[in-house]
């Protein structure tokens, strides 16, 4: 199965985050001898012991929702935060990202879901803020892109109408504040169920879970 998604992904230079979250060490280093090296969790704890444990070449990437008190475990090595969810939760990414002298990439999420369970910003939120003073003296975090999550249903046209909203808050933001960004570039949309309609609506990353590992 990962070589039929890596095969059908690279047509479109589309990256695959593999979604890790529950899987055994054995499943994780079975799918990292085919190649894969990019791998996404959503629980911090389960996130920090893995990365002590499996082959330090791997690419961690947080994709759930993320609590400030959090931030300080995964800031030595996390490779890229999906789920930056408010100006507060990306000041405390920066806060520690200086501490640990290193710079950490970040996805801005926005709420593009009609489901209330559905976490994120709305772009009036972020947009003056980025901005501002304040952000311009950031130095250790880097935003690259952006994240959102599809309403969990089987009305496709709902699902691609919400992808067309996070794909215009992208374009947005790329006009607005970051037309020089180069760094400015990701649109992680799609999971199992809808990545083949998020890639037609402009995903450059994908999380895939239980396509590659099975249900949980």
């Amino acid at each position: 199965m990962l070589d039929s998604i890596l095969k059908e992904l690279s047509k479109t230079n589309t990256t695959l985050v593999a979604v890790s979250k529950t899987k055994p060490l054995t499943a994780i280093l079975d799918m990292y001898g085919q190649g894969q090296r990019v791998f996404g969790e959503n629980r911090v704890q389960e996130l920090v012991q893995k990365y002590e444990e499996l082959p330090k070449d791997i690419e961690w990437h947080m994709i759930g929702h993320l609590q400030k008190n959090k931030v300080k475990y995964i800031a030595p090595f996390v490779s890229l935060i999906h789920s930056v969810e408010s100006i507060a939760l990306l000041k405390e990414i920066e806060k520690q990202a200086r501490k640990q002298e290193r710079v950490i990439d970040c996805l801005l999420q926005f709420k593009i879901a009609e489901e209330d369970s559905k976490f994120g910003m709305q772009l009036g939120d972020i947009s003056s803020f980025l901005q501002s003073s304040e952000f311009f003296q950031f130095q250790h975090v880097k935003i690259v892109g952006v994240m959102g999550m599809a309403t969990f249903t089987h009305d496709m046209v709902q699902v691609r109408e919400e992808f067309r909203r996070l794909k215009s808050i992208y374009e947005d933001l790329k006009a607005n504040v970051f037309l020089e960004n180069v760094s400015f570039k990701e649109i992680s949309m799609g999971m199992s169920g809808d990545y083949k309609i998020a890639i037609e609506e402009g995903s450059t990353m994908v999380r895939i879970g239980s396509l590659l590992f099975g249900s949980r």
